[in-house]
This record gives structure tokens, sequence and C-alpha cells, in this order.
């Protein structure tokens, strides 16, 4: 039997903390020279740095995987159904977790931040990339082989241009989610601007973290709209499309 130690008193009495943790919370800090302001914006480079570099190694890596764990691409089962089952081996590990192996073994940084993202998103990229590989139409690829081209002709020209809009449409989305994974990241010690927050929290300024939470708020909505802009360019509308 689990023990939750619920109780209407401890809910009570944790809504008035919370309210006054808001209280010491507003107004929220401003800072008044770039020199004070200058730490904060290292902090939000080296998260957005951690989350661009984890999410391109990461895709890097993930890209051929998924050739291998196409059923369209490779007719081996055997092969196929390992390289798809290392994908959900992957995938069982947390970000958070990795990131807390890395720091054991190569210290405090972005650097394990980078390396726990590029590994959680092996898993995830290669599944859904080799996903997208297998929804593939098969007429623009008989049409290379019919003009006789190779093999690796027949993927450069007639499967990758079907599957780059849905890869560039994951990478972005991946990417904006990766931002926020690692503020998380940096409170256990993988550098960026969680580090600075949690240092913040631990120091009871309040105010100061506040601040900070909103920077990362604005940050992710400005990834989401330039994302938003550059998928509009490169894959087109729906309007577009008619």
């Amino acid at each position: 039997m689990w023990a939750f130690n619920f109780s209407p008193a401890r809910i009570w009495e944790g809504i008035s903390r919370f309210g006054d943790v808001l209280g010491f919370m507003l107004p929220p800090h401003i800072w008044k020279s770039w020199a004070e302001f200058s730490e904060i914006a290292k902090g939000l480079g080296e998260t957005l740095s951690m989350a661009f570099l984890g999410t391109l190694l990461g895709a890097a890596i993930a890209l051929p995987l998924s050739f291998l764990g196409a059923r369209n691409i490779n007719r081996l089962n055997i092969l196929r159904l390992g390289v798809r089952r290392g994908y959900d081996f992957i995938r069982a590990f947390e970000t958070l977790i990795l990131a807390l192996i890395f720091i054991r073994a190569f210290g405090l940084g972005p650097l394990p931040g980078i390396l726990a993202i590029a590994v959680s998103e092996i898993g995830t990229f290669a599944k859904l990339f080799s996903e997208a590989i297998e929804n593939t139409s098969e007429k623009p690829i008989e049409g290379v082989r019919a003009s006789g081209g190779s093999r690796l002709q027949q993927i450069r020209f007639g499967l990758l241009p079907q599957v780059n809009p849905v890869i560039l449409s994951v990478l972005l989305y991946n990417f904006e989610s990766n931002v926020r994974s690692g503020t998380i990241l940096g409170i256990v010690g993988a550098g960026g601007i969680g580090f600075l927050l949690s240092d913040r929290i631990s120091a009871y300024k309040w105010d100061e973290a506040w601040s900070i939470i909103f920077l990362i708020i604005i940050m992710v909505y400005v990834i989401d709209y330039l994302s938003g802009i550059l998928r509009k360019r490169i894959i087109g509308t729906w309007e577009a499309a008619k």
C-alpha cells in the first residue's frame, strides 16, 4: 500500500507557501548593466548551443541508421528488427539520466548536456526517419530505376526528396524541445541557463529566478516563431500546395 501523505491540511499549507514564493518573485529583477546581464546572456547562449549541437549530432548519426530500419531499404528481417530494437533501447533512457551519467564521466559543463541530447535523439530520430522512409511512394524510385539509375541514385533522387520535408520538420520541432530540455539538464550540472536558474533558486533570489524563467519563455517563443517561418519557406504551406 502506497502512502502519499495526502491531506487537505498539507495541500492548503503548500498553496500558502507557493503564494509566498510568487510574492518573492514579484516584481521581477531587472539587470541594470551589461556586466550584470552578461552571465545570463552567456547561459542562454550555452543552452541554445547545447540544444543545437545535440540535435545536429543526433540527427547525423540517426539518418544512416534509419535506412537500416526501413522495410523498403533493408530487406534483411533479422538485421532490420535488431536495429529497430536498438532504437527502442536508446529511447528507453531519459535525457536527464544520460546527463547524470555523462556528468560523472566528463565532469560539469555543456559537453555532458550535448552528449545526453545527442544520444537521446538518436533513438527518436532514427525511428521517425525510418517510418518516413517506409511511407514514401515507389513511383519516383521506379522512375529513376527505369532511367538506369543505381541504387544510391534511386535513394538520392527518388526517395530523399520525399522525406526531406519530414526530416526538416522533425529536426525543427525537436530542436525547440531540446532547448527546454537543455534548461533542465543545466539544473543537474550540464551548464547553460539552467545552472544559473538553479543557483538563483538555491540562494533564494526569487526575483532573479523569475526573470530568468521569463527569458527562457521568450527564447522558446522566438525559436518557435523562426522555425515556423523556416518551415513555410522550405516546405511551403497547405494552401500553396492546392
